[in-house]
C-alpha cells in the first residue's frame, strides 16, 4: 500500500492520488490531510505515532513549507518501509521509531526542473520534472512514491536517481527538563478535541494519580481517564501516546489550560 498525509485539507490530494493510480496498482490509504499548517514538528508527532502501526508501506508525507526552493526531496528507508517526501526533517521520528534498532538510510531524489510555462503536469515520466513550483505533492513525490512502490522497498535503491545521502535535516522532538519539583517541557501537538499533548513521559505521574499538580500554575486533578472528572473539569492524564496530557472532561484542554503547539509547560507537583 501507499498511505498519504498532508496539510492540504481540500481537493489536492486527490491529484496526487490520480498520479499514483496513473503509475502504480498500490492500495492507497488516507492517513490524514488535515495536519497543521505548515507545522513540520506537529506533524513529525503524529507520524511516529500512527505510521509504525502500518504493515509494511510506503507512506507519502507532503507538509512543505519550503516547496520550489532548494530543499531536497527524500525518500527514507526504515527496515521493511520506505518514507517520501520533503527534506525539512518531517520522515525522521517516525522512521526511526519503524525502524527501532535499525539504522534508517536516507536518499535524495534527483529531478529536473521544468518549465512551468511548457511542462505538462499529466505527463507520466522519471525521473520526475515538476511543472510547477508549487505542488511537488503532484509532481515529485507521488511520482517517486510511485518508484519506490514498483520497484519495491528493497529495490529501489538500485534506481539512479535515488543517490544516498546523509546530508539531511534532522529533526528530534525536544526532551523535557525534569527534577523532585516536577517537569519542565513543551506542547507537542494539539488535537481536535482540544487535548495538549506534551513532550513530558507519563512516567512521571506514576506517583501522583489521584493527586492535584499545577501546570502552568493552574490547579489540576491527575487521573486515569478523562470521565475521572466532572464534566468542564481539568485533567491530567497520561494519553495513548504513552506523555502526559492536559484535557478537560467534555471541553478543550487548550483553552482552558492556555496551551498551544510548541507552548511551555510547567508541571509542578
Amino acid at each position: 500500500m501507499i498511505t498519504l498525509s498532508s496539510d492540504f485539507g481540500c481537493a489536492y490530494p486527490a491529484a496526487m492520488k490520480g498520479v499514483l493510480l496513473s503509475r502504480t496498482d498500490a492500495r492507497l490509504v488516507d492517513v490524514d490531510h488535515e495536519f497543521p499548517r505548515q507545522d513540520v514538528r506537529a506533524t513529525a508527532f503524529w507520524l511516529r505515532e500512527v505510521l509504525p502501526f502500518f504493515p509494511p508501506a510506503v507512506h507519502l508525507v507532503v507538509v512543505d513549507p519550503g516547496v520550489g526552493t532548494d530543499r531536497s526531496a527524500l525518500v527514507v528507508r526504515a527496515g521493511d518501509h520506505a518514507l517520501v517526501g520533503p527534506d525539512n526533517g518531517v520522515l525522521l521520528p517516525a522512521a526511526r521509531r519503524i525502524a527501532a534498532d535499525t539504522p534508517i538510510r536516507t536518499f535524495e531524489v534527483d529531478y529536473d526542473q521544468a518549465d512551468p510555462t511548457t511542462a505538462d503536469p499529466t505527463a507520466v515520466t522519471w525521473p520526475p520534472r515538476p511543472s510547477s513550483s508549487t505542488f511537488h505533492g503532484r509532481d515529485l513525490f507521488a511520482p517517486a512514491a510511485a518508484r519506490v512502490h514498483e520497484l519495491g522497498v528493497d529495490g529501489f535503491e538500485a534506481d539512479e536517481a535515488f543517490s544516498p545521502t546523509d546530508d539531511v535535516v534532522d529533526l528530534r522532538l525536544p526532551d523535557p527538563d525534569i527534577d523532585d519539583s516536577g517537569a519542565l517541557g513543551e506542547a507537542l501537538a494539539v488535537d481536535s478535541f482540544g487535548n495538549v499533548i506534551t513532550n513530558i513521559p507519563g512516567t512521571v505521574l506514576a506517583d501522583h494519580l489521584g493527586d492535584h499538580v499545577k501546570v502552568n500554575g493552574v490547579w489540576a486533578s491527575t487521573r486515569q481517564a478523562y470521565d475521572d472528572v466532572d464534566p468542564g473539569h481539568r485533567v491530567v492524564t497520561v494519553g495513548s501516546h504513552g506523555n502526559v496530557e492536559l484535557a478537560v472532561n467534555q471541553g478543550r484542554g487548550d483553552e482552558t489550560f492556555g496551551v498551544r503547539a510548541g507552548g511551555r509547560v510547567r508541571v509542578t507537583w
